[in-house]
């Protein structure tokens, strides 16, 4: 009995891993971009501007009253896809809970990049990942959120502000904040630095040409929106 009663328990605590993976990867889904533009402003932004499913996008086409809920938005999903952790009965502050909320801000992540709600057509993650590194590990968001602004008001190019933000994100986890943390969280922590560092690279690589070859759009603040909404 003892063995049927741990195998059923070790299936049941896989179900719930798994189960708070697939809701974490189902928030990551929900496209703010995408709704927030068909049903408050009766356009896709998937097919104007850079075509990509993201804030920076929306900024660009609809405008700043667009674009800011949907930055918040998509934060939060990330953020509220690391909560998730608390429903596994995990020890906090463990190498096995950071690990499972890196795991769930991953999921949500993916699901944001490749969306199950709007067709696998989704956003490049920046916003998604500002929220789940703010509810992970706050002090080294905000150092990485600065970087970003800093570089962002220099150059006006949201692109490239994202990608000098998650090139600095390792050096701030690892360098920064390592001597802070315990051996274990300092350890997975630093893999999933490099890892969201690759994968807004991966995302960032079409950005990557137009500003190699000159041609990446400069958000201008104050700028007005590049379409005209009916009934706005």
């Amino acid at each position: 009995m003892g063995v049927f009663t741990n195998d059923s328990t070790m299936i049941g605590t896989i179900l719930v891993y798994a189960g708070l993976t697939l809701a974490a990867y189902l928030l990551g889904s929900v496209s703010n971009a995408v709704w927030v533009g068909n049903v408050l402003y009766r356009t896709d932004v998937r097919k104007h501007g850079s075509k990509n499913a993201g804030s920076t996008n929306v900024l660009r086409i609809l405008g700043w009253k667009a674009a800011l809920p949907v930055f918040i938005l998509d934060m939060a999903k990330g953020a509220a896809a690391v909560c998730l952790v608390f429903l596994a009965g995990l020890c906090p502050e463990t190498n096995a809970f950071v690990g499972f909320q890196i795991a769930l801000g991953m999921a949500a992540m993916l699901g944001h990049i490749f969306p199950v709600f709007a067709g696998f057509k989704g956003g490049k993650g920046v916003a998604t990942v500002a929220g789940l590194m703010t509810a992970i590990h706050p002090g080294a968001m905000a150092m990485t959120f600065g970087v970003f602004l800093i570089v962002l008001l220099i150059s006006h190019f949201v692109s490239l502000s994202s990608m000098v933000a998650a090139l600095c994100f390792p050096f701030i986890v690892i360098v920064v904040f390592g001597n802070w943390l315990n051996m274990e969280e300092t350890l997975t922590l630093k893999l999933f630095s490099v890892v969201v560092m690759t994968i807004i690279l991966i995302t960032h690589r079409n950005n990557i040409k137009r500003l190699w070859r000159g041609e990446e759009s400069k958000i201008v603040f104050r700028k007005k929106p590049s379409i005209t909404v009916p009934g706005k």
